[in-house]
């Protein structure tokens, strides 16, 4: 069966306010054009997908996930819950990460966890919810909330690369806490279509625009 892509929907609305409010920004958008990045709507399959990804490469995330995937076709709490633990190791996975995955499915099937509900509660609320679940913190909460949730209006302070495209933009040394909350609420809301744009921005998609962060000085010998 294939799987049908979807992507982060936004258009004409979310970028003139971006660069109405921003002329940098909007020097971005008119050089980078419309961006399609893929969402994955199923939250629950996006939680386990994301807590398998944790502190590997992207490939072996994606090899793993594959895994998963074609053993378990659709990835729901009960399906992960019918399995014992050494069945979800031999995917790939580690004793702690199979606890996580396990302890997230349990929650949903007791009730405790409502991923429904989760959908209908403010962003602030969503964030605590989730970041609140073992092996979720705060900045897997909000990259789930980016790209499963499709919340509008979420800018991460944890992602190193949108603090990149901020000082590569905005030609800062450093992103304090400060200096992001201002660029949040300039770019709200809809602060993930400039994440979208940050993140281009950081991986080197607009020639001419340097990190100004300072180099790290090199050791002494």
């Amino acid at each position: 069966m294939v799987r049908e892509v979807r992507y982060f929907e936004y258009g004409g609305e979310e970028t003139s306010w971006l660069a109405a409010r921003d002329p940098r920004m909007a020097e971005v958008i008119a050089a980078v054009g419309p961006i399609r990045r893929e969402v994955h709507p199923d939250l629950f399959a996006a939680l386990v997908n994301s807590i398998v990804g944790q502190q590997i490469s992207t490939k072996a995330q994606a090899t793993i996930w594959r895994r998963v995937v074609d053993a378990l076709g659709d990835v729901t709490p009960e399906r992960i819950d019918a399995l014992s633990d050494g069945e979800l190791q031999a995917f790939g996975l580690s004793f702690r990460k199979v606890g996580y995955i396990k302890g997230a499915a349990a929650r949903v099937l007791s009730g405790e966890l409502d991923l429904d509900g989760i959908a209908q509660l403010p962003d602030d609320e969503v964030r605590r919810e989730l970041s609140a679940l073992p092996g979720i913190g705060v900045w897997t909460a909000e990259m789930l909330m980016t790209f499963s949730l499709q919340r509008p209006d979420i800018m991460s302070y944890g992602d190193l690369a949108i603090q990149r495209g901020l000082r590569m933009l905005h030609h800062h040394r450093r992103i304090t806490p400060e200096l992001f909350a201002k660029y949040r609420r300039r770019y709200s809301p809809y602060g993930t279509v400039a994440s979208l744009y940050l993140w281009e921005v950081a991986g080197g998609a607009v020639p001419g625009l340097r990190d100004w962060a300072p180099k790290p000085k090199p050791k002494k010998k």
